[in-house]
Parts: structure tokens; C-alpha cells; sequence
């Protein structure tokens, strides 16, 4: 028996063979699992977080982390964008926690072996996209390249991020699967990289307009990092710092009732 579904807009055949050997994952307790997010108002498919801030070796502009202690956000030196995730995990400890549980499970890892037996027994059998990382990012080579192999071991779902870790991307960007979809994400220190390399490129802008006089098109609903291969805008979200450039703009679209924050896709 054969089972159509789509990736990418062509179309794969799952036997069911394949669909039961995919669908074993080892008994672990959900203490040894990954905690995986599912789909919520922001995000309309499963996704990972870890740690913000204290997993991202490349952010600069938009960098800040939570204290693990006093729970407190540190801002950058240069930031100037504060980054949505970290203002999350201080405002809610089971986003805190979910996201320190990812980063010490995956922390503690020697090898990619490890880490694709932890991918196999936390993520769901599932035919729909999943985001590698709301919050956090790549944080070495190995993790990447541990997503990465994951990715093309299962060709039936596409894998996509946001990211500032440009030099792992680079070192493997001659084996990147079809199903793996990285969009650089600008505000960290390897942005040269983006022109170097024509890399697709998302920009956080603080109203439509500075997007139009760019000439991208505003991602709502993360279909242009899923599927698109062309740059694009994202409009700010978050909470910003008072008093900040970016507190300006969000007040400004809050007054014009300029919509910014992600919505839910309509064509599944």
C-alpha cells in the first residue's frame, strides 16, 4: 500500500513499510526526551527551543539572555533589537524551564549518535514541517551537523530554521539536503557571509513601509522560510526595551493597527 503527500510541492510516495519502521522510537521517560513544542498561535507546526542568548554564538544586535538564576534579561553590548525569545523565558517559567531541559539534554552530548537518539525518541511521526528553534539557535558544528544528517535520513519532512550561525551553515553548504531550509537571519556577527555566499536572508524591519522601500515581502506565517528561496522581511514582535528605537516602532504600529504578530496558516 502507498501513501501520497507532498513536500515542497512534489510529490513522494511513503510505503507502509516505511511508515512503520519511521514510526519506532525507543521507550524513554520524559525526563530523557526533548520537550518539543506543538503547534500553537505563533507557530502552526511542531517545534525545538533551547536557551536564548546562552546558545547563540553569532547574535549581536538582537542579543539577550535570561539569568538562570535571578531570571533577570541581559542585553548585549550592541543589541539594539531585544530578542522575543529571551523576553518569553522571563516572563514564564515552563518556557524557562522547557528550554534549559532541551539545552542540557543536548549539552551533554559527545557525539551526533547521541543526539540523533535523542531526536528519534522526543520528535512525533508527523508529515508537516518542524522548526528547529523558536528560541535558541546551532550552537556548535556538531549540533548542526547533527541536525543536518538528520534532515536527510528523513527526506518525508522538511526541516527549516532562522539562523546566525552562518559559518557551520557554510562549512556544510555543498551537502545541504532539500528538505533542510535555513534562512539567515541578519543581526549577527557573520552577517558578511549573507552577500558572500547569496544566502536567503530574512530582516527584521519596524513597519511595512521600510519593507516595501526594500522591496521584500513580509513573512506572516513562516511560509517564505519553509518553502520560499527569495529574501524576505519579518515585522518586529516582542517586548522592547523603553525608551529604544524599536519601542518606537511597535507603539507606532499598535497606533496605525498595523498587525505584527505571526498568525496561524490558512491552507492546510
Amino acid at each position: 500500500m502507498l501513501t501520497r503527500t507532498h513536500i515542497g510541492g512534489d510529490r513522494i510516495l511513503l510505503t507502509t513499510a516505511l511508515k512503520e519502521r519511521l514510526a519506532i522510537r525507543p521507550e524513554w521517560s520524559p525526563a530523557q526526551r526533548l520537550k518539543i513544542s506543538p503547534p500553537n498561535g505563533k507557530i502552526d507546526y511542531d517545534s525545538l527551543s533551547l536557551l536564548s542568548g546562552h546558545t547563540c554564538p553569532y547574535a549581536l544586535t538582537c542579543m539577550a539572555k535570561v539569568h538562570k538564576v535571578t531570571r533577570k534579561i541581559i542585553d548585549g553590548k550592541f543589541s539594539d533589537t531585544r530578542c522575543f525569545s529571551a523576553t518569553q523565558e522571563a516572563a514564564y517559567t515552563n518556557v524557562f524551564n522547557q528550554r534549559q531541559h532541551n539545552t542540557n539534554l543536548l549539552q551533554e552530548c559527545n557525539t551526533m549518535h547521541e543526539m540523533h537518539n535523542l531526536f528519534d525518541a522526543s520528535l512525533r511521526i508527523s508529515l508537516d514541517p518542524f522548526r528547529i528553534h523558536v528560541g535558541g539557535e546551532f550552537y556548535n558544528q556538531l549540533y548542526f551537523d547533527a541536525w543536518l544528517e538528520y534532515a536527510a535520513k528523513n527526506p518525508y519532512r522538511i526541516f527549516y530554521a532562522y539562523t546566525k550561525s552562518l559559518p557551520y551553515w557554510i562549512n556544510r553548504i555543498d551537502s545541504i539536503p532539500d528538505n533542510f531550509s535555513l534562512t539567515a537571519s541578519y543581526g549577527g556577527r557573520a552577517d558578511n557571509l549573507i552577500k558572500e555566499h547569496n544566502l536567503k536572508y530574512a530582516l527584521v524591519v519596524g513597519h511595512p513601509d521600510e519593507a516595501e522601500k526594500l522591496g521584500l515581502e513580509i513573512d506572516h506565517d513562516d511560509s517564505h522560510a519553509i518553502y520560499g528561496k527569495e529574501p524576505f522581511a519579518l515585522l518586529l514582535h516582542g517586548t522592547q526595551k523603553v525608551g529604544s528605537k524599536r519601542s518606537e516602532d511597535l507603539k507606532r504600529m499598535n497606533r496605525e493597527g498595523i498587525k505584527y504578530q505571526y498568525k496561524r496558516r490558512q491552507d492546510r
